[in-house]
């Protein structure tokens, strides 16, 4: 029996809806710097897939990891948690 690994899931803010069936995702997570011990905030912006259009612009959104769908997208819309919050930029 072969036992297939987790798949990713992340938190993120919609910046653009523009694009059919498409919306780009900011991810922001914090991480300790070895040597230093200090917090880095990181941001990465994501190409997700929102098979729906239900997506709103400021809207705070689940992602997970899945097969590729297109040559930059590799992330589905799993669930939205929150609507219209002002994007932090």
């Amino acid at each position: 029996m072969v036992i297939r690994s987790k798949r990713k899931e992340m938190t993120g803010i919609v910046l653009n809806n523009t694009m059919d069936k498409t919306v780009k995702v900011l991810v922001e997570r914090l991480a300790k710097h070895k040597k230093y011990k200090k917090y880095i905030k990181y941001r990465a912006k994501y190409l997700v897939h929102d098979s729906h259009n239900i997506c709103q612009i400021g809207d705070k959104v689940r992602i997970i990891e899945s097969r590729p769908i297109s040559k930059m997208k590799r992330w589905r819309v799993l669930k939205v948690i929150s609507g219209c919050e002002a994007p932090k930029i």
